[in-house]
């Protein structure tokens, strides 16, 4: 006999249908195979699968089997295909009548009793069995939140074989899993930390508003211990809460590679992920056997915060340059590519010199010349030339730190923001842009437009400091971001001296 059910496979974080095929037959095979470019994990479903039907009570078939896995070109990965598979058992054996196989997606991997236990990737299995005009997708019962986020697909959960099989039977009787999107977002989108926390720094604070008001990537410079790291924890409390479409985009990855929060069915809060700099290239752009995320995509939507920024290696480093640029990133294979969302807001903190005192009132720096150059020159040129604000991070002093009132609130600055974006959405309408900082040349040049007065300012600095084209775009894209939070529209002179003033390492350390 021979059944047919549906199921997808991720390739990346994208979702592609499956047809699990099953056909058990008296001969012509001495064991149950699988076939279609099954991993490791698919293949050992055998197994899983056979001690399910038995303790579940089913019959399991004595006969020969195979199961076949297309598109057979596509490699399956993960043990989603244990569900459908038993499935397709049950119904060659005759346990199982299905009436309508087409109708659902079904993923799940399955305990030796039976049990049904989560996968990843479900939000983007949703998301494809939508688009391809499913009935609804059955799902393990810990990702029917997940699943049900997404539109026009009802999704059943189950937490056993026996229930997934008496429900594709009729016999069972499973409401569709519904959620409140607002309420999840109420429920989760909340911070434990709040830039009112950090005394002083308020140079450092008006940079970090800048950044998140128009997108701009950072980078800060100062002694240990002056704030950098609890500055840069913070900068995402102050951005615009996400969109549902930002929320989702970012969900996908998570769940891609099983980081999404047990309980929770959306990514909820701008992610702020910290990789340590000995961190590889692989690990951070993504990549593997079989390509999956790396730390640029686990930002997407949020803040990627490099700590000790010259202390990755350089090769390393370089990597991130594409995927500033483009807001994804591009991972080739010998058997394909695949491109994984990237847009995040770069945060990168560094000492000013190796022993990190260099400049510093309260501690003598102990290194040489060469040894500072050595160690500013493990950041490229091009590289800095794609951080728009450079600034000082300064220790706070004693009486601040004890004594000094608090700043403004991550909701007070928030406000600000946000009010600059609606400027920014409004001045950008249909077009594809969301922030000044991924306009392109041709938008700089039609949308921060200056007097006189700002020209000779600019073409002033692009002298003296021997800019580059692009670092001359970028000022002129945080002049226009910095003007946009004056709810100014036009450029004035003191906009372009602020920004030009976050051009720190092109003035040399």
């Amino acid at each position: 006999m021979l059944s047919r059910l549906y199921s997808v496979t991720l390739e990346g974080i994208e979702g592609i249908v499956c047809e699990v095929e099953v056909d058990v037959s008296r001969s012509g095979w001495d064991k149950p195979m699988i076939v279609g470019l099954p991993d490791a994990a698919v293949k050992e479903s055998i197994e899983r699968v056979r001690s399910a039907i038995v303790n579940s009570g089913f019959h399991y078939p004595e006969t020969q089997a195979v199961v076949n896995l297309a598109p057979a070109d596509v490699k399956k990965v993960g043990p989603a295909f244990d569900l459908p598979i038993a499935l397709g058992m049950l119904a060659c054996s005759g346990s199982l009548s299905l009436d309508n196989p087409g109708k659902y997606i079904v993923a799940g991997e399955l305990a030796l009793d039976g049990r049904v236990r989560p996968v990843n990737g479900v939000l983007s299995m949703a998301m494809v069995a939508a688009e391809k005009k499913f009935a609804g997708i059955i799902v393990p019962l810990e990702n029917a939140c997940e699943a049900a986020v997404v539109e026009n697909i009802e999704v059943f959960a189950v937490g056993t074989l026996s229930q997934a099989a008496a429900f594709l039977m009729g016999r069972l009787p499973i409401e569709p899993t519904v959620v409140d999107i607002d309420a999840l977002f109420r429920r989760s989108a909340a911070y434990d930390v709040d830039f009112s926390d950090v005394k002083g720094q308020e140079s450092v604070k008006r940079a970090l508003t800048i950044a998140a008001a128009g997108g701009h990537n950072v980078m800060m410079i100062g002694p240990p211990g002056a704030g950098k790291t609890m500055l840069a924890h913070r900068m995402a409390t102050i951005m615009p809460d996400l969109t549902l479409a930002e929320s989702l985009e970012t969900t996908r990855v998570y769940s891609a590679v099983g980081l999404l929060e047990k309980g929770k069915a959306l990514v909820a809060t701008r992610p702020v992920r910290t990789p340590h700099h000995t961190a590889s290239g692989p690990s951070l752009v993504g990549g593997g056997t079989h390509p999956r995320p790396g730390e640029l995509s686990l930002a997407h939507h949020g803040i990627l915060f490099l700590d000790e920024f010259a202390e990755f290696p350089r090769h390393v480093l370089e990597m991130v340059r594409q995927p500033l640029e483009e807001g994804s990133a591009l991972v080739s294979r010998a058997k394909g590519t695949l491109r994984f969302p990237a847009r995040f807001i770069l945060v990168a903190a560094m000492n000013p010199c190796p022993c990190g005192y260099s400049g510093s009132d309260s501690k003598r720096c102990r290194c040489t010349p060469g040894q500072i150059e050595r160690y500013v020159s493990k950041i490229s040129g091009p590289l800095v030339d794609r951080i728009d604000i450079h600034c000082d991070v300064a220790p706070v002093p004693f009486q601040q730190l004890r004594g000094g009132p608090d700043g403004m609130s991550s909701e007070e600055i928030r406000r600000h923001i946000v009010s600059a974006r609606r400027i920014q959405a409004h001045r950008f309408g249909e077009n594809s842009l969301t922030t000044n900082a991924v306009m392109t040349h041709k938008e700089v040049q039609k949308f921060c437009k200056m007097d006189e007065s700002c020209q000779q300012l600019l073409k002033h600095a692009m002298v003296e400091f021997g800019l580059s084209a692009r670092a001359h775009d970028k000022i002129c894209k945080v002049a226009r971001t910095i003007a946009d939070l004056e709810q100014k529209e036009t450029i004035h002179p003191e906009h372009i001296s602020e920004a030009i003033g976050y051009r720190r390492l092109d003035r040399k350390l």
